[in-house]
């Protein structure tokens, strides 16, 4: 017998699955970002406050590359801590979201463009608890990732992303969290509002202007763009969720640049909300 209530609570979730969600690129930059308190981290919990809660979120992040495309499944995602070197008080942090097996066993199912492959092994790691500590601090949404191909080219990653977008339409949040340019090598770490380097901005403009026109295919092939791309990407793993967030982009989807600073001189800590 189906009761007042139990009915009640189903026709709640049939009406939160037709909320399409946005999808967003987040510059998640230096971890420390998880534990202070700028302008940087306030914008997103500003903007956690003012998107529709999501069903679940899917977190593309720039610190889960694999062999092969693989998503998590596990029920109680454990905190990754890949990073190294930074104060006691970042690995105590806990972000203790619940996972969305269903939503990613389903992911491995329908996923026609490659073999997605589920997986245990990994969980939330710094790419997405640091930003999600800000965006939905009482970490009541489930949230699970998707890896990253890594030897795959630009192309592989926009197909298969593609056929993500379903997810959107059923009220799930899906975000890229990377950096536009992610170069530690000339960074500045003693000055978080250090001057953008010249190649820096070139890149990032560019790709900016890329975005307007929606031309994806200029930033798929972003190292046509020359030296200021191979300054800008030395290695492609925190440009690739970019990818992913503009390939789930609809004819009719605005674009919002909801951040757009640099820190640290060398990192673009630019976030776009599509939809």
């Amino acid at each position: 017998m189906i009761t007042i209530k139990t009915w009640a609570s189903k026709l709640e979730e049939l009406e939160e699955t037709k909320i399409k969600m946005p999808s967003l690129f987040i510059g998640h930059g230096s971890p420390m970002n998880a534990i202070e308190q700028n302008d940087f981290t306030q914008t997103l919990h500003n903007l956690g406050q003012s998107l529709n809660k999501p069903k679940a979120i899917l977190c593309i992040s720039a610190h889960w590359t694999t062999k092969g495309t693989f998503v998590d499944i596990s029920p109680k995602p454990k905190m990754i801590y890949d990073m190294y070197g930074f104060p006691k008080e970042l690995y105590e942090i806990k972000y203790q979201a619940k996972g969305a097996p269903e939503i990613a066993d389903k992911i491995s199912k329908t996923i026609t463009y490659t073999t997605v492959q589920k997986s245990t092994s990994w969980g939330l790691d710094h790419g997405t608890w640091s930003i999600l500590k800000h965006l939905y601090p009482k970490a009541d949404i489930p949230t699970f990732q998707l890896s990253i191909n890594y030897k795959q080219p630009m192309q592989y990653h926009y197909d298969l992303a593609k056929q993500l977008r379903k997810l959107r339409e059923n009220g799930v949040l899906i975000i890229g969290s990377g950096n536009l340019t992610h170069n530690l090598k000339n960074i500045d770490l003693h000055d978080i509002n250090a001057k953008p380097r010249d190649w820096a901005l070139e890149f990032d403009t560019k790709i900016k202007s890329f975005i307007n026109e929606k031309n994806h295919k200029a930033i798929i092939d972003y190292q046509k763009i020359g030296k200021s791309a191979n300054l800008a990407v030395p290695e492609p793993s925190h440009f690739i969720p970019l990818i992913y967030t503009l390939a789930l982009q609809d004819n009719n989807d605005e674009i919002d640049y909801f951040y757009d600073k640099f820190h640290y001189g060398t990192l673009s800590m630019r976030c776009l909300k599509i939809g």
